[in-house]
């Protein structure tokens, strides 16, 4: 059997482009219409549940999207529950994320552009589909400025490891 490493090497890219999907009972139905945007948009995701309507814990699920991304996986995650706020909270627990919950595509940006966010929240209940395509399309084409930026973001991760340290 013959091996195509160059396969191998574009899937292993292809998935560390991607995005770890996931949302709880609330964020289901976004997450679900989410999908064919992200698809038409060119980008890969893996889908981390929950999978129904049937009420689950957020925590459970914004974990998953938090690991996907700390551990390379995936180089960006979205999190749909019912408000954003409590998946942000979760995902910020973990090493290395920076979530970012937005409401806008102003906050989405200044995510990317200045605070260099691996994970974006959204609330299901806050805001509706069309404006949660424009926030994932802001956050998922803003590069990072670097820059002035770039010494605060450093900042931040310097904090972070002493607290791990701890």
């Amino acid at each position: 059997m013959t091996v195509n490493l160059n396969n191998i090497v574009d899937d292993i890219l292809s998935e560390q482009q991607g995005i770890a999907l996931g949302a709880d009972h609330g964020g289901f139905p976004l997450k679900e219409e989410l999908k064919p945007f992200l698809e038409k948009l060119g980008f890969r995701f893996m889908d981390l549940g929950t999978f129904s309507s049937a009420s689950v814990n957020y925590p459970n699920f914004a974990l998953k999207v938090a690991q996907a991304v700390q551990s390379g996986h995936s180089r960006f995650g979205i999190m749909i529950d019912g408000a954003g706020i409590g998946s942000a909270i979760v995902c910020n627990k973990v090493k290395g994320i920076r979530a970012a919950h937005c409401a806008n595509t102003f906050e989405a940006y200044n995510a990317r552009a200045h605070n260099n966010c691996n994970i974006l929240t959204l609330g299901a209940r806050v805001i509706g589909i069309e404006l949660i395509k424009r926030i994932v399309d802001t956050f998922l084409k803003t590069p990072f400025e670097g820059g002035r930026h770039q010494e605060r973001v450093a900042m931040i991760t310097e904090w972070e490891n002493a607290a791990w340290k701890s």
